[in-house]
């Protein structure tokens, strides 16, 4: 009447291969290595932007100084020359 359970032993293993585990180790390493460049082009990006913004700033008060000097005017950025074609004030 008693059947004496065999013990069920779990035949699963408890790690991975060195083989996969290298694989494994290099995959998250070339993400880790990429997130942190994407991370670095990032932050010279936001400077770079900075540095716009401020490059825009420039012109806007170099248009104010030459349309108090000038008057209102589109000047030719390569030669100087003045165009007065859609001046409004005469």
């Amino acid at each position: 009447m008693g059947k004496k359970k065999e013990k069920v032993i779990d035949l699963k293993p408890e790690k991975i291969s060195e083989e996969h585990l290298a694989r494994l180790q290099q995959v998250v390493n070339k993400i880790n290595e990429l997130q942190f460049s994407i991370g670095g082009i990032e932050i010279q990006k936001h400077t770079m932007l900075h540095e716009l913004a401020t490059a825009q700033e420039g012109v806007s008060m170099m248009q104010n100084l030459l349309n108090d000097t000038y008057g209102t005017c589109n000047v030719n950025v390569k030669d100087g020359t003045i165009d007065r074609t859609e001046e409004s004030d005469g």
